[in-house]
């Protein structure tokens, strides 16, 4: 085993340790913590793999503007903060199902490829990387970009319930002096018809 190899599991090892306390904290503050922990892990992995341009994205766009966003919306809609009951339920089902799903897929890739090596193609760069996003995927690109800013959009319109809304005393107000001015006006209509 080679250093690179133990620098990897030890990575891998951060990755999946962060990536359970996501799931099993009832801190919803701190889950979005634990999840930079996970993508930073990650981001690490692919520096150590020489992906430098796919590192640097997972850093940029995950780390920075998704979990951003995620504990924006968490604190823009007022949730609670601390331990929540609600996210007290059992484990044991997803766990179990997890853990089928990784066995599946782990006898899948072990089945289809064995101990074969595989040829790599040429190592990309950020030119051709670039030429791809903003050349055929620009439309799917913009599109999630829109998506993100209404779902943003929509968690500040939640909560704020009292945005367009006339506050009570101020309606009760307002009926009042309609109620006192259709009244005044009744009664110089009278005082003109005698």
């Amino acid at each position: 085993m080679t250093g690179v190899d133990a620098l990897l599991l030890a990575l891998g090892a951060v990755a999946v340790g962060s990536g359970v306390l996501v799931v099993a904290t009832s801190h919803l503050v701190r889950a979005g913590l634990y999840l930079v922990v996970c993508l930073g892990a990650l981001a690490a992995m692919y520096l150590v793999l020489s992906a430098e341009m796919v590192a640097w994205v997972q850093v940029l766009i995950y780390v920075g503007a998704v979990v951003v966003l995620l504990l924006f919306a968490v604190m823009l809609t007022r949730a609670p903060i601390g331990a929540s009951d609600d996210l007290d339920r059992p484990g044991w089902p997803a766990a179990l199902i997890g853990g089928g799903v990784g066995l599946g897929l782990s006898a899948l890739l072990v089945d289809a490829y064995r101990w074969t090596t595989v040829e790599l193609p040429e190592p990309g760069n950020a030119e051709r990387i670039g030429e791809q996003v903003f050349g055929s995927w620009v439309l799917p690109f913009e599109v999630l970009s829109v998506l993100l800013l209404s779902a943003l959009v929509g968690a500040i319109v939640l909560s704020r319930p009292e945005i367009g809304r006339v506050p009570r005393d101020r309606a009760e107000a307002s009926e009042g002096s309609a109620s006192e001015g259709g009244a005044s006006e009744g009664s110089a209509s009278e005082g003109r018809s005698r």
